[in-house]
């Protein structure tokens, strides 16, 4: 383990949770503490994100900016231990429908989004 990537990933890793933990104010602040939105939008913009990352630092020969940017950053933005305890607090309160709602669309639309972000990219560089 090279301590310089270490350095990265951990740095990158403040940057995106630091973004994560604004958005999730944002987010709460303008829609109301029901829902875990803040979570569910972090975690699809990200995937969308990263697929355009993938797409782009292996076009362009970047992948020696992964570490920094995919696995600190995002990572540190697309929690999913923070998609986890929303998930579990939903169903600890009684709101099963809501909990699956949740697991579903944070799945299936991170994955779209992740898609979309790949396509995006591929357009965009071809």
């Amino acid at each position: 383990m090279n301590g310089w990537t270490v350095a990265q990933v951990a740095a990158g890793g403040a940057l995106g949770a630091s973004a994560r933990y604004a958005a999730g104010v944002a987010v709460m602040r303008a829609f109301g503490p029901g829902f875990p939105l803040g979570t569910l939008l972090c975690n699809v913009a990200g995937s969308f994100l990263m697929g355009l990352l993938v797409v782009t630092l292996a076009h362009f020969g970047g992948t020696r900016f992964a570490p920094f940017l995919a696995i600190g950053v995002l990572g540190g933005f697309t929690t999913f231990s923070s998609f986890s305890l929303d998930a579990v607090t939903l169903l600890e309160r009684g709101a099963t429908g809501q909990a699956a709602g949740y697991v579903f669309g944070s799945v299936l639309l991170s994955i779209g989004a992740l898609f979309a972000g790949l396509a995006a990219a591929r357009a965009v560089l071809a």
